[in-house]
């Protein structure tokens, strides 16, 4: 399968209206690059391992669109066929057309042809087997080596949900896990994601876990990855939404009902949920958080301090932080 890119140099201020100026002519699905920094509802949505870099917003933003060129050369469109040089006409009049009132930057647009485009799977060669201490993390398009026969094997396939277990953040979590998991615990996993500590979790013994997660994606990658594990579907239940702001799903997930929380998120947002977690955990229940960065790692603690927790260890890994704390 080959595709044709368009790629328009534009400014930031401009980039709804091209997008949907765009639209009309039956271009969808526009990537956006940009360096306009992520708003304080925008970090609380990435419920995820690490937060990408922010540089200095320059104001220049990038539109890329693509559209699948059949075997004949063609480019369909709206169900009209069309060459490459009548769609970037229609393309370059669009622009002129916004650039009639407002300013558009550049406004130019670049043309790529590129093939066998797999959305979902491209991220796949990135991703290889690894451990995290004596458990092996291995995706479902590997195998078993000889040598590893017998280890504690986690088969763990993110899809489009964050978690494969190789970032400093999720290791400190499974670490802090194993030592306060026993029998009898239930777990909560704020941003499951692909449900990695939760399925470990059980995997070492706990008794039930529910997830939490905003992004829907998780739904399948959770139950992928349950299957891939032989985990019961009834130990481990999910739920999407915002469990900070959402009081009909807090109510869902129940009041002191956990031995343990664990939420492996970012700074920003662990300090809003920390005093909704202190209602979800019961007395004396592990409150594990992650997803730190070293210079915010004050921060948490203070947050955690105010809710009631009392901070039980502080571990490192690289510039990350884990806060473990119990409540009172």
């Amino acid at each position: 399968m080959k595709w044709v890119k368009f790629r328009i140099k534009t400014i930031t201020e401009a980039e709804d209206i091209i997008i949907s100026s765009l639209y009309d002519i039956g271009l969808e699905g526009a990537q956006i690059e940009d360096k306009v920094p992520l708003t304080a509802l925008e970090k609380e949505q990435m419920f995820v391992d690490i937060l990408p870099d922010e540089q200095e917003d320059d104001g220049i933003a990038y539109l890329s669109f693509f559209v699948e060129k059949k075997e004949d050369g063609s480019l369909e469109v709206q169900g009209e066929a069309m060459d490459v040089e009548s769609l970037l006409e229609k393309v370059e009049q669009e622009l002129q057309n916004v650039r009639l009132f407002m300013e558009i930057g550049e406004g130019t647009v670049s043309v790529d042809e590129t093939e066998d485009i797999d959305w979902i799977n491209n991220w796949k060669q990135y991703f290889h087997q690894f451990y995290i201490d004596d458990i092996l993390v291995i995706p479902s398009w590997e195998d078993i080596q000889p040598r590893d026969q017998g280890k504690t094997v986690l088969h763990i396939d993110p899809g489009t949900a964050f978690g494969t277990g190789m970032h400093e953040t999720t290791q400190l979590c499974i670490r802090q896990l194993r030592k306060f998991i026993t029998p009898e615990t239930r777990l909560l996993d704020v941003g499951t994601g692909s449900g990695i500590l939760s399925i470990l979790s059980l995997m070492f013994g706990a008794k039930y876990a529910l997830g939490t997660d905003l992004d829907v994606c998780a739904v399948d990658a959770v139950a992928d990855n349950c299957r891939s594990n032989g985990i019961d579907p009834t130990d481990f239940e999910l739920l999407i939404g915002n469990i900070i702001t959402d009081k009909m799903l807090q109510e869902r997930v129940g009041y002191e009902s956990y031995d343990i929380v664990v939420a492996n998120i970012l700074a920003d947002v662990l300090v809003p949920l920390t005093p909704v977690i202190a209602g979800h955990l019961k007395p004396g229940g592990i409150y594990i958080t992650s997803g730190i960065i070293d210079d915010k790692e004050q921060v948490v603690r203070d947050a955690a301090e105010a809710a009631g927790f009392a901070i039980l260890e502080v571990t490192y890994q690289g510039e990350w932080v884990s806060v473990t704390c119990r409540k009172g």
